[in-house]
């Protein structure tokens, strides 16, 4: 069987260098390129001591020398886009786990998929128990009328909210028949959270924490509450190497994880 061929966008950052030692382990993935701004050395040494790939500054470049199946991005919201509209032209398909894109950005890439006939698969949240969290809330959803959102993140991250708080929000507000209530209006509206969809999203930004969400549910006289909480990187990768595998197969958008797993 031919293995798929993958190149890292964002090589030599935190979630990038996750994802190449992942790649390193899995048999049916080859990894043969890299690229990041910062890339110094023309190869990338792999974790697992197995040699180098070539790495460069120079999305253009390593794709006409590498000829990858598939992108997985981890760079950031303002590199992923013209990271796309390179490799579309390459006809090449698309993991991309970095978040801050706009919806305008995400009808692009929706667009361009379809026009050059790619598969894409776009996620706010590669850990499985993360995206299972996010399908019991929209489930619970239904049955309360009151709903807030705390998310943590180590205070190195770009955007806030999190892309995983903002989709979590919005399916939320989607399973639901009517709006959220919202509380009375205080004296500091802004003590209180951005509003995403009636929903309240408190934003934590300190050193010492990975990644961490807890869904707020309330109704007379009780409250629910739906918590995940990322301890390493490596959560990330079954779900990176599964959309790797399915991206290959498929045409056009998929956005979300849950759809991959059938949820």
């Amino acid at each position: 069987m031919t293995p798929i061929r993958v190149l890292v966008h964002g090589a030599l950052g935190k979630m990038g260098r996750e994802v190449v030692s992942a790649l390193c382990h899995e048999q049916g993935i080859q990894l043969v390129g890299a690229t990041d701004l910062k890339a110094a050395d023309n190869y990338l040494t792999l974790p697992d001591g197995s040699g180098t790939v070539p790495l460069s500054s120079d999305l253009e470049y390593i794709l006409v020398n590498c000829q990858p199946d598939v992108i997985i991005d981890f760079s950031t919201a303002q590199a992923v886009m013209p990271a796309v509209r390179i490799a579309v032209n390459h006809g090449i398909n698309l993991v991309i786990g970095t978040t801050g894109l706009t919806t305008e950005e995400l009808d692009e890439i929706d667009n361009l998929a379809k026009a050059h006939d790619v598969g894409m698969v776009v996620a706010a949240n590669f850990a499985l128990g993360a995206i299972m969290m996010i399908h019991l809330a929209k489930i619970a959803a239904r049955y309360f009328d009151y709903a807030e959102i705390i998310e943590q993140h180590h205070h190195m991250k770009a955007d806030a909210p999190s892309g995983t708080a903002l989709t979590t929000a919005k399916a939320m507000a989607s399973a639901k028949s009517k709006p959220f209530c919202q509380s009375p209006e205080p004296k500091s509206p802004q003590s209180r959270g951005r509003q995403v969809e009636g929903v309240a999203i408190h934003s934590i930004r300190l050193p010492g924490i990975l990644a961490r969400q807890e869904v707020l549910l309330g109704g007379p006289g009780q409250t629910l509450s739906l918590k995940h909480d990322t301890i390493s990187r490596e959560c990330y990768m079954p779900g990176v190497i599964l959309a790797t595998r399915e991206v290959v197969k498929r045409k056009g958008l998929i956005y979300g994880l849950d759809t991959l797993l059938g949820l």
